[in-house]
């Protein structure tokens, strides 16, 4: 009989990996920073809306190829599905044809984090297609070159992020919630977000003694999370786009525990405690079918 230590590992060629939607359950913009970026306190929060990634080494080339389903995304280096996987055969040294097919679910410039989660996921999926041994902080250096959300997503499911996204202590939410997505089919840009932010504030926004209270504890309970749940984009946001405004309103009054902006928009997101009331609450939204709506549970587990 052999001895399975001294068996021979044969290696995977392809895997496909999940990457999560995000929201924002606090997001607060706080002094801006010498190197121009704003200082950010996020509690952030990952659904189970979940874009898919497959990737395959390839002996008949050298180099990265990547196809989307969503015809308006770029493919090319500028990606950063692209910029994630070159960073990481840069980093490892490995020359290798790297084939990847990335399927789209979660809406594109909306707040949800989909790009940074796609990078995160590539991050992932090549640290293990290719036996690295990566530890989580080194895959979370290489992520925070490519965008300031990607470094949450090492850390998920819930986390408090802090600096330029930078920071990140994993938190566990106690209990579970549905979450419902609205998003209008347009986005925010999130530059502009930024500069209406500046216009409007007259100084440093402090954080308050209330957040800061959440962030000396590795364990939260949704209901004084919620009690919290804070963005401080949403004035200038609601006050350009009305509609996210009525939205939101229009969550709450179908019964969500709260409803947020999410990022710098311009998915609104209401949080309810069980399915059913979700699912009602997605239904009202049915006779506005330029608006895309989702009904997901908050993750308390990623899939990978």
């Amino acid at each position: 009989m052999t001895n399975s230590a001294s068996r021979s590992t044969v290696l995977p060629t392809s895997l496909t990996v999940f990457a999560p939607a995000k929201i924002n359950l606090v997001l607060r913009i706080l002094d801006r920073r010498s190197d121009g970026y704003h200082n950010l306190w996020s509690l952030m929060q990952t659904v189970q809306l979940e874009d898919e990634l497959a990737l395959s080494l390839s002996d008949s080339h050298s180099g990265i190829t990547l196809r989307c389903d969503e015809p308006s995304l770029k493919t090319d280096p500028s990606n950063l599905v692209y910029r994630a996987a070159a960073a990481v055969l840069e980093g490892s040294g490995r020359a290798v044809g790297l084939d990847m097919v990335l399927t789209k679910r979660i809406p594109m410039g909306a707040g949800l984090g989909g790009g940074s989660s796609d990078a995160a996921a590539t991050i992932i999926g090549l640290n293990r297609l290719l036996n690295l041994g990566w530890s989580r902080e080194k895959m979370t250096h290489i992520g925070q070159a490519i965008g300031s959300d990607v470094p949450f997503f090492f850390f998920a499911p819930s986390a408090i992020v802090e600096g330029r996204g930078e920071q990140v202590a994993p938190v566990r939410m106690k209990g579970s919630r549905w979450v419902v997505l609205v998003n209008p089919g347009f986005s925010v840009e999130t530059r502009w977000a930024y500069q209406q932010l500046s216009v409007h504030r007259t100084g440093a926004q402090p954080l308050s003694a209330v957040h800061a209270g959440l962030g000396k504890t590795s364990e939260l309970l949704w209901e004084e999370v919620l009690q919290t749940a804070e963005n401080d984009f949403e004035a200038t946001v609601f006050k350009a786009y009305p509609d996210l405004r009525r939205i939101k309103q229009k969550l709450l009054a179908a019964g969500a525990e709260t409803a947020l902006l999410s990022g710098s928009g311009a998915t609104v997101f209401g949080v309810f405690r069980d399915e059913m009331p979700a699912r009602q609450a997605e239904l009202s939204f049915q006779t506005e079918p330029h608006l895309k709506v989702y009904t997901v549970s908050a993750s308390t587990v990623l899939r990978q």
